[in-house]
């Protein structure tokens, strides 16, 4: 939910932003199911959902700091050594939201590292209620 008030605010997310966001709305719906079925199951695959965005979460924070590369597909590349019509390619094919620009941030947590430590959490609760499940 964080996320989309963030987007209707004017954010627009990038494409490991939405990554993030499949995973994650799989466990939603893993959830639905689980209050129907009541299967053990199901809890166990809302924890693997959780932490597979915890996963991409803890890839994107480390684009957002530099301490990896990310796809190139939405992130910056150098500029030396490109001829002008390269250039030019690289411009026109720029992504409008980068992945490895860190577009909000509060006392240094960015919206990847909320999704990370949030989803990692979930994962705990998710394992839980695997846990305490009869069926």
């Amino acid at each position: 939910a964080g996320a989309f008030l963030f987007q209707a605010l004017g954010s627009a997310p990038c494409k490991m932003c939405y990554w993030q966001r499949y995973p994650r709305a799989a466990a939603v719906l893993i959830g639905g199911l689980a209050l129907g079925l009541s299967q053990k199951w199901l809890a166990w695959l809302g924890a693997l959902a959780a932490a597979v965005t915890s996963g991409i979460g803890v890839y994107h924070s480390g684009v957002e700091r530099d301490l990896w590369e990310g796809p190139s597909s939405c992130t910056g590349s150098g500029t030396t050594g490109l001829s002008t019509d390269e250039l030019l390619d690289q411009i026109m094919n720029a992504p409008l939201v980068r992945c490895d620009e860190i577009p909000w941030e509060m006392f240094g947590v960015t919206m990847a590292n909320l999704n990370a430590l949030f989803s990692a959490g979930l994962v705990v609760v998710w394992i839980m209620a695997a846990r305490a499940s009869r069926t």
